[in-house]
């Protein structure tokens, strides 16, 4: 296999451990069905495909929402599914969230709740709390993600701004049994940042969504700081007694689809190296340290070694001053191969599990040898498109974009280094 498909391959090796239908029955196997109701609520870009699954694997009627992005959604016979706005929220994401508060209001000790959590659910979730409106977030969520701010830093914000999120909807829920399958898209797997947590106790406060406000120098909506000045309505906390009889847990985590990428790559014959499932940072900084880290691997390869692959995962940033198309993964490939200069023996991919690299078509690109030298002789110089953050343009010119489209799941970046000796 040529270094370019072996690349995607390990790319959809570990989009395929993170699908629902691998890592979702074995958690609905152990569901006793209660004697009243099943409803079942679902946020994120996998929710929608996780409902379907459940429909399958679940014998009796089940009866709920979920609300996926769009393009996102699904075929399901019982449950209704919405598509809404993502990363910046919108109306039907609103909309949405008042309807599963509504329902879950509703529900008694005989009931059984089932949240369908993953990535992408915390704009999803959109309900304002008292007082804020949606353009009010819609302003300050598009800020924070021009900012550079990570998704924990993000969450924790929103978090303080939802009627929902932050462990409200399992308020709402209670007495109720709540059981939250969730899958991770975020840096160490905390179930209060995925999704913002709707279930789950939260240990943030308004003064920290305030102080991260103030380190990003965001300074609007002014509503938006007020309500966070307030701090009135905090999230639910570990000693909460609504959240007594909820069970939260993960069904799938980026180590996990690392780990099957890296038995592809064992299997082929080469050297997996994971560098971890957890890195953050600017995408470019995060590039010009995984650069390094393949030249210096290249220097120790002698001709009868085994080509190594330097997997790692997690949630790089991009801080925009530019006005150009692109997302976190095509800008580190950029930087990467501005970085290695056409370098012989390393190839590269990256890409988002979700198959969205930020708010573009595609998943991210790859990189060869040749494409230093491709793009030269196509005029196109990476620092234009860097200063421009138009890392999508340039792999577009190259040819070289990955675009699955949806996965319906989402385990957060996956990168993939190719080293070969010279």
């Amino acid at each position: 296999m040529d270094p370019e498909s072996f690349l995607k391959l390990l790319f959809e090796t570990a989009v395929a451990k993170a699908q629902p239908a691998q890592c979702l029955p074995p958690f609905l196997e152990k569901i006793i069905r209660p004697s009243g109701r099943t409803v079942v609520f679902g946020a994120g870009k996998a929710s929608a495909a996780m409902a379907q699954v459940a429909e399958r694997h679940l014998a009796w009627p089940l009866e709920g929402l979920v609300v996926t992005r769009y393009g996102h959604a699904v075929p399901c016979q019982q449950l209704e599914i919405v598509e809404a706005g993502h990363p910046v929220p919108d109306q039907n994401g609103v909309t949405a969230a008042a309807r599963m508060l509504e329902t879950a209001a509703g529900l008694n000790r005989n009931d059984l709740a089932l949240c369908l959590i993953s990535g992408g659910g915390s704009s999803l979730l959109s309900l304002p709390a008292p007082g804020l409106s949606l353009p009010d977030k819609q302003c300050v969520t598009t800020l924070l993600l021009k900012s550079g701010a990570t998704i924990h830093e993000m969450n924790c914000v929103r978090k303080h701004l939802s009627a929902i999120k932050g462990g409200k909807l399992a308020a709402e829920t209670a007495p109720a049994k709540l059981l939250m399958f969730a899958i991770s898209d975020v840096v160490g797997d905390d179930l209060a940042v995925i999704a913002s947590g709707p279930t789950v106790a939260d240990s943030s406060t308004f003064e920290d969504a305030l102080e991260i406000l103030l380190k990003y120098n965001i300074q609007e909506p002014l509503s938006v700081l007020q309500h966070l000045q307030k701090a009135e309505s905090e999230t639910l906390k570990v000693q909460d007694q609504f959240l007594k009889n909820v069970e939260n847990y993960l069904i799938a985590t980026p180590m996990q689809s690392l780990e099957a990428a890296a038995q592809v790559v064992s299997a082929a014959g080469m050297k997996a190296q994971i560098l971890g499932d957890n890195i953050e940072g600017e995408s470019g900084k995060v590039a010009q340290e995984q650069a390094a880290i393949a030249l210096a691997v290249q220097q120790q390869l002698s001709s009868d070694s085994k080509p190594t692959v330097l997997l790692s995962g997690g949630e790089t940033s991009v801080k925009v001053s530019g006005s150009g198309r692109g997302g976190p993964n095509t800008e580190f490939l950029l930087t990467l191969m501005q970085e290695l200069q056409g370098r012989a023996g390393i190839w590269a991919l990256a890409c988002d599990t979700d198959g969205i690299d930020g708010t573009e078509d595609n998943a991210g690109a790859l990189i060869t040898p040749q494409s230093f030298i491709k793009a030269s002789n196509l005029g196109l110089e990476p620092a234009v498109f860097l200063a421009d953050n138009d890392a999508y343009s340039f792999f577009e010119a190259l040819g070289d974009l990955v675009s699955p489209g949806p996965t319906m799941t989402n385990v957060n970046d996956f990168r993939a280094i190719l080293v070969m000796s010279q």
